[in-house]
């Protein structure tokens, strides 16, 4: 199965997006700015964790596929 690379472009754009949280939440200057930085970080680690799930259960669903056929 190749990856898709739609998945790899928006995984690779998630990576400056929590970096760039982690930013705003170490020098934020009140809560709600550092919230909203940790908040990012956090969403873009659930989101490429999803990604990597997402890429394994297509994996699993191929090779499930491939065993009823073959």
């Amino acid at each position: 199965m190749k990856h898709e690379p739609g998945n790899v472009i928006v995984g690779a754009m998630m990576v400056p997006m929590g970096l760039f949280g982690l930013l705003i939440a170490s020098r934020a200057m009140d809560s709600e700015m550092a919230l909203f930085g940790a908040s990012l970080t956090a969403f873009a680690a659930i989101f490429g964790f999803s990604l990597i799930k997402r890429h394994y259960d297509q994996l699993d669903a191929a090779k499930q596929e491939h065993a009823e056929h073959g």
